[in-house]
């Protein structure tokens, strides 16, 4: 009996190193692939691959003299060459005509003056009786408009009120600039009438003082202006004061102006001088898609230096921070689902 057992015991023994034997001559199986831990599924999971190239992302500027021009093409490229859409910057005549190229399909975005979107969203000033452009959406806020009323030393204007009689360039017909320089008329009590005016981008407006052919010009950008500066290369810059009572009435009557500084070092003026500043910001078309939107909104903040680079005003003003301020309409909800990502609220 005992020398049975044994004998079975061997057996067995010897069974199972055969079976181990056979084991080991199997190639080593590939380890399974780690299970991704909550939240980290890869892009491909989770959401499905957005395809870049099927979009055209138009960029309505303004003229080809301003500073929309230069940080509009910025974004074109960071579109383009960064992120992989097809896209390219407009040449337009700015803020009125760039809401409505957005109202109509024309282009999928567009930078103006918050002033005229908030007239053109309810229907009032330079858009009474048409219908408020309830459909106008935000992307980012981008940087203040300086109003400057430009003159030289030779003009004899010191004031507001000296513009009276005189030969004034006021911006292309319903442009933001024009649309700033007839407010600015309302709250000093004065109108059109009271100067010889000539409805002139600023650009062209300057090239005629340079001619002796206009007294005065309005200039509603960002500061330096490389149109205002180049005239300081014929003649000494005088900037007309936006202040006092005409400012009280101004800000009064429109809030989304706010008092602000030109400083001196600027234009090499004697001193800083005070006038309306407004803020200019990015539209987007309605109708691009929530995740398109925030494509792009991401694709912007992750190139920001690109954006910074094209002008000194982009470089100071333009940041995450700043993406939500002076903004009247609603965002569109694909830059909004970013910002609230980052912070920014």
């Amino acid at each position: 009996m005992f020398k049975s057992k044994i004998s079975k015991l061997g057996v067995l023994i010897l069974t199972g190193a055969l079976v181990l034997t056979a084991c080991s001559s199997k190639p080593a199986e590939p380890a399974p692939a780690a299970t991704p831990a909550a939240g980290t599924e890869s892009q491909a999971t989770s959401e499905p691959t957005l395809d870049r190239s099927k979009y055209f992302v138009t960029v309505a500027t303004g003229a080809t003299s301003g500073l929309y021009y230069p940080i509009g093409g910025a974004f074109s490229s960071v579109f383009q060459n960064k992120l992989g859409y097809k896209s390219s910057a407009q040449a337009t005549g700015a803020s009125v005509e760039n809401i409505n190229l957005i109202l109509t399909g024309g282009a999928e975005m567009a930078i103006t003056m918050s002033d005229s979107v908030a007239q053109a969203y309810d229907a009032f000033g330079a858009f009474e009786g048409k219908e408020p452009a309830k459909d106008l959406r935000c992307l980012m806020s981008l940087y203040p408009n300086y109003v400057q009323l430009v003159t030289t030393d030779k003009s004899g204007i010191t004031k507001f009120e000296d513009l009276k009689g005189k030969r004034v360039g006021i911006g292309a017909p319903n442009s933001g600039v024009e649309l700033n320089a007839r407010m600015m008329y309302e709250a000093h009590g004065m109108t059109y009438e009271d100067s010889s005016v000539d409805y002139l981008n600023y650009g062209e407006a300057i090239d005629q003082m340079k001619n002796n052919q206009v007294d005065a010009v309005f200039v509603t950008s960002g500061i330096p202006n490389a149109t205002v500066m180049e005239l300081g290369t014929a003649a000494k810059i005088v900037i007309i004061p936006i202040e006092g009572e005409g400012l009280k009435n101004l800000i009064a009557k429109y809030p989304f102006f706010v008092e602000s500084q030109i400083p001196a070092d600027v234009y090499g003026t004697e001193k800083d001088i005070t006038t309306a500043t407004v803020r200019n910001i990015m539209l987007v078309s309605k109708d691009l898609p929530d995740e398109v939107v925030y494509d792009l909104t991401k694709g912007i903040f992750e190139n920001i230096a690109d954006i910074k680079a094209s002008h000194a005003t982009a470089e100071k003003n333009i940041s995450l921070e700043n993406a939500k301020l002076g903004v009247g309409i609603p965002f569109h909800p694909g830059a909004l689902k970013y910002y609230e990502e980052q912070g920014i609220n």
